[in-house]
């Protein structure tokens, strides 16, 4: 997968604040993995010991509730970091992250990134922005699950999708999820994101190709309350 200084993907992410040095020497020690599609990178609870950056492709980050379900807190995109706050806290993961779709990834080893976290200050500054922002984002889905209606989540959770992933040649979402998917990002019953999916269609919101959705009326979904 190339050596880490040369790669455009770190530029992305905290790893563009290391030196070309500190590059080199953590392109000497990684390890590039190919995910399947549905493939578990790593399970709640584990030990992961180290970073994955993603080169190419889409993950879920998921929490199992105490009722069996999973929540989805997060999807990840192609050049950010998973795994640095287990990393920094040196604590299991509390997340389980699952590729959407064929993915690559580059695994540096902990004791690497500990080196230049106490090493370099702009890199250490750029991981907790990082990190602020996930917590930022987390504090967003608290208070849209307490005060928005499933219709205005799943919604905005389409919006999201949409500008974030991007299209396909026909329009359709690039990142195809399951009902059960969309249920589990805006914290509803199956049964309610399948019905309301439906009344997004019937109204002429979105489309559908099989498994995959197009987005008709943008600005009519931003409108819903």
């Amino acid at each position: 997968m190339g050596k880490c200084e040369q790669c455009i993907i770190k530029q992305f992410n905290s790893l563009k604040s290391l030196t070309k040095d500190e590059l080199i020497r953590i392109s000497a020690c990684k390890t590039s993995k190919t995910i399947k599609k549905g493939e578990v990178i790593f399970e709640e609870g584990d030990s992961i010991n180290g970073i994955y950056c993603v080169k190419n492709g889409v993950c879920k980050l998921s929490k199992l509730s105490e009722n069996g379900k999973d929540q989805i807190v997060k999807m990840v995109v192609k050049g950010q970091l998973i795994g640095q706050r287990s990393l920094v806290s040196n604590e299991n993961s509390n997340l389980q992250a699952t590729a959407l779709n064929d993915m690559e990834v580059c695994f540096i080893p902990r004791t690497e990134i500990i080196a230049d976290l106490q090493k370099n200050p702009k890199f250490s500054f750029d991981m907790l922005k990082d990190m602020a922002h996930d917590l930022r984002e987390a504090d967003d889905i608290i208070v849209n699950m307490a005060q928005k209606s499933v219709r205005q989540r799943l919604a905005e959770t389409l919006i999201y999708i949409h500008e974030s992933f991007g299209v396909n040649p026909d329009g359709t979402l690039s990142v195809i999820l399951s009902r059960e998917d969309y249920a589990n990002i805006v914290g509803t019953a199956t049964e309610s994101a399948i019905r309301v999916l439906s009344q997004f269609k019937k109204e002429g919101l979105i489309s559908t190709v099989g498994k995959f959705i197009r987005i008709e009326d943008i600005n009519g979904l931003k409108r819903i309350e």
